[in-house]
């Protein structure tokens, strides 16, 4: 009885990984991390998130909301730059969840 062939093809993988290398002092220093505004997002949403993820009080959330809302980012709170990442990543990872596009990044305090 005649067995039948898989051909498997041939795959190559690479993986293209860019690595931030910091020091003790450049973990230290201080971030400031900025949302930026998008369309989807909701209001509401948005607010827990600046008040669960990064402590902000009720009306400091809607404030930081609005302010990016009308000029498209806003300062959120400036954090050592782990810190700021950990937190970043979180809210990000939470909205990720709900299906939104909230984002943030981070901006060395100089």
């Amino acid at each position: 009885m005649p067995q039948d062939t898989i051909t498997i093809p041939k795959t190559t993988t690479t993986t293209d990984i860019e690595y931030v290398v910091a020091n003790k002092e450049e973990l230290e220093k201080p971030f400031r991390v900025i949302i930026q505004n998008d369309d989807v997002t909701p209001m509401e949403f948005v607010v827990a998130v600046l008040m669960q993820i990064f402590g902000l009080t009720a009306d400091r959330a809607v404030e930081v909301m609005f302010e990016a809302h009308e000029k498209n980012r806003a300062l959120v709170t400036t954090l050592p730059l782990k810190e700021a990442q950990e937190r970043v990543y979180m809210a990000q990872s939470i909205a990720r969840n709900a299906g939104y596009p909230l984002s943030f990044y981070l901006e060395p305090d100089e």
